[in-house]
């Protein structure tokens, strides 16, 4: 059944995407935490930047009070700053969003799929079939939760550099029940049934291979 504390609009969410006669064995949330990996690096990154904005913005505005001749087209430039230090703003209010996110992130396990609802401003819902379990593995903390990867992408960008994002259930409590779930899931995937061949000779002489299922 649905964990009783999901928030109703994504309880909504979660029982519209359910097909008829779908059953849940399994649902949760990810645990809530300000910093994640992601929100950590951004925010690592946010403060040089966002100190740098400050400091050019600053000084741009200075250097313009300094010139004589009233106000003119050069007086607005130091507001060129201004982009990049809301820039910065957002990449420092990272933790708010990781926890806003983790708040509206929903976890899934039916008798037929798994699946993700991932909160934002809008909702992103994967399903992964029982042919797509196989590869899974997890990563636990010492508390017993963790990451239980399903999928995981990599791609270079245009510098070259390498990138790479993990998709599955994210920080969930006792991560190794879930796994096992998933895994348990898995062994529903519909396996391909083996064709066997025989060959068969005919009144030409020739021969010819007859598949046998």
């Amino acid at each position: 059944m649905l964990d009783q504390s999901l928030p109703q609009k994504l309880d909504i969410i979660v029982k519209n995407e359910l097909e008829i006669g779908e059953r849940v064995d399994w649902s949760g949330m990810p645990v809530p935490a300000f910093f994640t990996p992601q929100s950590i690096s951004s925010v690592l990154f946010g403060i040089p930047w966002t100190a740098f904005a400050l400091f050019w913005t600053a000084s741009a505005g200075i250097g313009t009070i300094s010139i004589k001749g009233g106000l003119s087209l050069f007086s607005l430039f130091p507001l060129f700053g201004v982009p990049f230090i809301l820039i910065g703003i957002g990449m420092l209010s990272a933790p708010l969003f990781a926890y806003s996110k983790a708040r509206k992130t929903a976890y899934v396990i039916t008798d037929r799929r798994a699946i993700s609802f991932e909160g934002g401003r809008s909702t992103v819902i994967r399903s992964y079939s029982p042919e797509m379990l196989h590869g899974i593995y997890r990563t636990e903390k010492p508390d017993g939760s963790g990451d239980v990867i399903i999928k995981k992408d990599a791609w270079r960008d245009s510098d070259g550099d390498k990138h790479s994002e993990e998709f599955g259930f994210l920080s969930v409590r006792n991560v190794k029940e879930v796994e096992q779930k998933l895994r348990d899931l898995a062994k529903k995937a519909v396996r391909p049934r083996r064709v066997h061949h025989r060959e068969i000779e005919n009144d030409t002489g020739r021969i010819y291979p007859e598949l046998m299922n």
